[in-house]
């Protein structure tokens, strides 16, 4: 097995099903990551040990989702050198903010990148573009990710330039 270089994880099972995308971006670039379930607060020797081993094991940058209370990226990340990506989950009663607001509202001297609620695709994505900044393969990948996005914005716009705005909508999903 190849060493992971991103470590995704999360304080629960039911994260995972936002987490997934995360997961789905650093297979599509070809990154090698490890997934687990770390609770900051039902297994917190299990946190504490995986922070602070992570960047001994190999891992270069840490994905965390959680949701609720959420201090698993902002706990985490005081434990290790590594750079940590929060991922707040949307939660049943709030719908992500309270989680938002743990992960983002972190004190001088600890900083987590927070990504918006639910959206771990950006968090594989910037662990792959963290990366990528001393991989010259993996930026190859990167730009070329990029120029598809935009490539695909100039079809859609075509598209929309020959259909007109009306019958554009009636062939959206």
């Amino acid at each position: 097995m190849t060493q992971p270089l991103v470590g995704i994880i999360m304080g629960s099972d039911s994260d995972l099903p936002t987490m997934q995308a995360a997961i789905a971006v650093c297979e599509e670039f070809g990154v090698p990551c490890e997934v687990a379930i770390v609770s900051a607060h039902r297994t917190p020797d299990r946190m504490v040990e995986y922070a602070k081993s992570a960047h001994q094991r190999g891992i270069k940058v840490i994905i965390a989702g959680a949701g609720g209370a959420a201090h698993l990226p902002g706990m985490v990340a005081s434990l290790t050198p590594l750079p940590v990506i929060g991922v707040p989950v949307p939660s049943r009663h709030l719908q992500g903010v309270d989680s938002l607001y743990s992960i983002v509202q972190m004190p001088a001297g600890i900083p987590v990148a927070t990504v918006a609620i639910g959206n771990a695709k950006n968090a594989g994505l910037l662990a792959v573009q963290i990366l990528a900044s001393h991989q010259p393969e993996l930026l190859e990948k990167v730009q070329q990710y990029r120029q598809d996005l935009a490539e695909s914005v100039l079809q859609k716009q075509a598209q929309l330039d020959e259909l007109g705005y009306k019958q554009y909508l009636d062939k959206m999903p």
